[in-house]
């Protein structure tokens, strides 16, 4: 009778696990990694852009960056015009949320004597060898940029697909 325990007590653990199944694909929150490489000449902003408008993504973000460019175009902090240099930087950080709705993304680089600065990412930001980033997206999440009534610009809202804008208090 012992011996007969074992094939029961397996099967009926097998019966049990296979009646715990995962929820259908489409009821689960997703997040999507890509991996893009910039070559040469390629205009940082515009091709990061680009790329989340061609994968329609409408909530992501830049998880990692590691690049460098030749030409800077940046709008430092509370200042209405950008800053342009030209040379050889790095790019040492790369981050901002992404949307086909608009996206906003801050850039640092530092020089061939380590000075870094760092702001706003304008257009004309061009790739001297590479710029390789990771973009990650939400697919439940939808961003957008609408004035709230919070400050004078059209600011990032988080909105649950299919739901009113998320209250964040």
């Amino acid at each position: 009778m012992t011996n007969l325990h074992f094939p029961l007590l397996f099967l009926l653990t097998l019966f049990l696990f296979a009646g715990c199944s995962e929820l259908p694909e489409q009821d689960m929150p997703q997040t999507r990694s890509y991996a893009i490489r910039l070559k040469p000449g390629e205009d940082l902003k515009k091709s990061i852009q680009k790329f989340v408008d061609d994968n329609q993504i409408e909530a992501g973000w830049i998880a990692s960056c590691a690049g460098s460019l030749t030409d800077y175009h940046i709008r430092f902090a509370n200042v209405p015009e950008g800053s342009k240099a030209s040379g050889h930087f790095e790019i040492v950080s790369l981050s901002g949320t992404l949307s086909t709705n608009g996206s906003h993304i801050h850039v640092s680089v530092s020089d061939n004597t380590g000075k870094t600065i760092g702001g706003h990412l304008m257009d004309e930001c061009l790739v001297y060898t590479t710029a390789e980033i990771v973009i990650q997206s939400a697919s439940d999440l939808q961003f957008t940029r609408e004035n709230d009534g919070t400050t004078e610009w059209k600011e990032l809202q988080v909105k649950q697909k299919g739901e009113d804008v998320r209250d964040s208090d």
